[in-house]
């Protein structure tokens, strides 16, 4: 048995992570030596691709469609001495398997589920309910198994437990803990409760289906929204491998569709209607689904529930060494958790996002009664987002935009770019806009405060900073004062982790904030989606391309007298596209500072590999090293931990994704005085470089 300390940081089952392979051999009715030798040749690609479990479909023994040979004393004898060819061909090989025969047993027969390993059979789960309708007829030859529980049965002289109240479960010293799977065959998940939602009560986090299932059109989508559905529902790993090629036709056809889901995500498929076998692959996350699971109060409930009106069941155990060489990830890893790479769900995520923040705003508007906004904008993506916002809630309610009263308040470092860009985006939005230099005000309370800048010296330290901020923020509530209006935020998801934001009377401050739970990467898809999508005139769309254009900064400090560069923001607290992968793993699943660091290599480490969202530009598809993705994550954390005190105060505003927001009223509860100590101490001990 391997040690964890052997497996390399570059290997999925150092970090939670199970291989999963889906087999469909092709396979000769009633000729189980023919099958077996398809299987045993699967078998050997699934431990070549160092897969932990391996799944087969239905019957695959003695093939499916064989009705009453299936009755035959001489069919289920060969299929007896295939299961044992089966074994032993499992004895040098990695991998549980898990195939499907038909087995007699005390004066019944039986549609069965047979786990092999290491030379062993593990156990032998026969099918629930079985199908009588349409075109399928097993209560003319099979028994239902469902009231067969705490029994053993003897196939080619082994003897095996037998049940429908089994669960398998692989031993490791070298995994994060043990995983457990429990297996259904095919039309036990087309019911009502199918026994996998119990085997997942009960701990399963992989749910394995044997399946003929023939095809007909439009059924491979409905499999799909079915297995989906369950592993969502089961918060799961659901794997599903139905009856290919050569299977009998007579009155059939088949398509060989293998899947695997995950929480409701579709990881691997294999083609359909291959004329020879196939074999489907996927990297299932059982870290992720724990996780959901600890989070996700109903399941234990439900749990709890299912297991006081069934049996217990029983655990079949057996040793799992994982390979310890390094292996390449097989799932998608998204490079920017907010932003799919499809550029269809990005579109359609772009305009849930956009209405979500309207409705917040404008919802908030009606509760308070008010009619006017004020908002600071400094051409930036910030403020530019929550100015387009502003409008069309406007527009909605019915009010003029003349009422958003918007103002841009240069410093000391605003450039004439950015400064330009808001004045052209005020006056196309036809927004009240108004100008207020905070430079002369900055300069007395810097005067009052006696920094050595009011006396002429080049000190830009946080102070410098902060006093300007802070009167930025001070000069928009006085105006909301002044002129009965509401003060929207402009600080985003990304900000407030980093702590990227002045607290208190700054821009951590506002009435409310649609922007509270967006994050850096997708604030920008939500301008360019307002500039493409023909919500704005042309002039309008020109100047929101140009502020995507821009670098984003503070500027609260003067550009650098040598190189005449702007403060750069991302030069500071680290790429943006590196901290909002890390804050999503972080508070959406809990991961490990060293998970997250794989998760983010494998996303990142290769730029030519993966999708990027549409329209990235080329300069910014780029690839990170692992030491540099450690020294920006180490960043992170120290940051997200030292600035928690920011997000016990922030204002309101609409939570928008899944990922979630940092609000101490919904998503995100940490005390203010947390200790960062034993994440960096995981991350500093268990990453490379």
């Amino acid at each position: 048995m391997s040690d964890a300390a052997s497996l390399p940081f570059h290997s999925p089952y150092a970090h939670g992570f199970v291989r999963l392979a889906v087999c469909v051999p092709r396979v000769r009715p009633a000729d189980p030596v023919y099958n077996a030798d398809a299987m045993i040749e699967l078998f050997n690609q699934a431990d070549a691709a160092a897969a932990a479990v391996a799944l087969f479909p239905e019957l695959g023994v003695s093939a499916y469609a064989i009705d009453d040979l299936l009755l035959q004393q001489t069919l289920l004898e060969a299929v007896k001495r295939q299961i044992e060819r089966l074994a032993e061909a499992s004895r040098t090989l990695r991998p549980v398997f898990a195939v499907g025969a038909p087995l007699a047993h005390r004066g019944r027969l039986y549609n069965c589920a047979v786990v092999i390993q290491g030379g062993d059979i593990l156990g032998v789960v026969p099918k629930t309910y079985l199908p009588n309708y349409r075109e399928f007829y097993e209560r003319r030859w099979f028994t239902s198994g469902a009231d067969v529980i705490d029994e053993t049965i003897t196939v080619a002289g082994r003897s095996a437990p037998f049940g429908v109240d089994l669960l398998f479960q692989a031993q490791s010293a070298a995994l994060t803990a043990a995983f457990t799977f429990h297996v259904e065959i095919c039309e036990d998940a087309w019911t009502p409760v199918p026994p996998s939602s119990r085997g997942a009560a009960a701990g399963a986090e992989v749910l394995l289906n044997l399946s003929a299932s023939n095809i007909v059109i439009g059924k491979a989508q409905t499999r799909r929204l079915l297995c989906a559905s369950q592993s969502a529902r089961c918060l799961a790993a659901y794997a599903y491998s139905a009856a290919g090629p050569g299977e009998s036709t007579t009155d059939l056809a088949w398509d060989g569709h293998a899947s695997i889901f995950e929480l409701g995500e579709l990881l691997s498929e294999t083609p359909r209607f291959q004329a020879g076998g196939a074999l489907a692959l996927a990297d299932i996350d059982i870290d992720r689904i724990r996780q959901e699971r600890l989070r996700t109060g109903s399941f234990g409930d439900a749990a709890a529930d299912l297991g006081a009106v069934t049996p217990p069941f029983r655990i079949a155990t057996y040793d799992f060494s994982p390979p310890t060489p390094p292996l390449d990830l097989k799932r998608k890893i998204e490079r920017f958790p907010y932003v799919p790479s499809n550029p269809d769900q990005l579109q359609a995520d772009c305009y849930e996002a956009w209405n979500i923040q309207v409705q917040g705003l404008t919802e908030r508007l009606r509760s308070t009664g008010l009619k006017k906004l004020v908002i600071g904008v400094s051409g930036g993506l910030d403020s530019t987002q929550a100015l387009v916002v502003c409008v069309k809630a406007m527009d909605l309610l019915g009010l003029p935009r003349s009422h958003i009263l918007a103002y841009t308040l240069p410093g000391f470092a605003t450039s004439d770019a950015t400064k330009a860009n808001a004045w052209t985006l005020m006056r196309a939005l036809g927004v009240t806009a108004r100008e207020i230099d905070i430079r002369p005000a900055a300069r007395q309370l810097l005067s009052d405060l006696q920094h050595p800048f009011a006396q002429g010296e080049a000190v830009y330290d946080v102070t410098f900073e902060n006093v300007q901020a802070g009167l930025r923020t001070d000069y928009l509530f006085r105006l909301a004062n002044h002129n009965g209006a509401l003060v929207v935020g402009t600080g985003d998801l990304s900000e407030l982790a980093l702590g990227w934001c002045t607290y208190g009377v700054g821009d951590q401050m506002s009435h409310y904030n649609p922007n509270g739970s967006v994050s850096k990467t997708l604030i920008q898809h939500l301008i360019r989606f307002a500039a493409n999508a023909g919500a704005f005139d042309a002039e309008t769309a020109d100047v929101l391309r140009a502020v995507l254009a821009t670098e984003i900064s503070p500027e609260l400090v003067p550009a650098d007298a040598a190189t005449g560069l702007p403060q750069a923001t991302q030069a500071f607290v680290g790429p943006y596209e590196l901290q909002d992968f890390n804050l999503y793993y972080l508070t959406r699943y809990g991961f490990k500072p060293s998970k997250i660091a794989y998760l983010s290599w494998c996303a990142w480490h290769d730029a030519s590999l993966g999708d990027f969202p549409a329209d990235t530009a080329d300069p910014d598809r780029r690839a990170y090293d692992l030491p540099t993705i450690k020294r920006w994550l180490h960043l992170f954390l120290t940051r997200f931990f030292a600035s928690q005190f920011k997000r016990t105060a922030m204002p309101n505003g609409p939570k928008l994704s899944s990922g979630g927001s940092l609000s101490p009223r919904g998503d995100w509860r940490m005390p203010s005085d947390a200790s960062a100590a034993s994440w960096l101490e995981e991350l500093d001990a268990n990453v490379p470089g």
